[in-house]
């Protein structure tokens, strides 16, 4: 998991994949963390991405670094229930508690992937599983 959380680390942004329906979805993200042995990300409760997950778990995350080389991470969003998790994103993004409190009521929603496939891919190559 190291591996995940260093390369999302050094890309910056990621994209994160839902469906609406039959509609494609993307949207960029910044927010991940390592705990547990799991690749943590987090969204808002009050979100379409959070709602399209619960609906159907299945989704990418995609991210790029600067040098070109890409990492295609696939698999199943599962949400976390203990709330170390939300504390310890939010203690790491400190400006989300302007939106996630009890005075807005949003919550903090952490997911790691399970069933997941990992693959580091060159611009130029062939990718490499990077869960083995």
């Amino acid at each position: 998991m190291s591996k995940i959380n260093d390369f999302l680390t050094d890309a910056g942004m990621f994209f994160l994949a839902t469906v609406d329906g039959d509609q494609p979805k993307l949207r960029p993200l910044g927010l991940h963390l390592e705990m547990d042995g799991k690749v943590l990300f987090g969204i808002g409760d009050f979100k379409d991405v959070y709602r399209q997950l619960a609906v159907n778990p299945k989704t990418e995350i995609v991210a790029c670094k600067p040098d070109g080389h890409w990492l295609r991470y696939t698999g199943k969003a599962v949400f976390e229930t203990d709330p170390k998790y939300a504390e310890a994103a939010l203690a790491a993004m400190p400006s989300l508690k302007n939106v996630y409190n009890d005075e807005t009521g949003y919550r903090m929603m952490m997911f790691h992937l399970e069933d997941a496939t990992a693959v580091h891919i060159p611009m130029m190559g062939k990718g490499e599983s990077m869960l083995e």
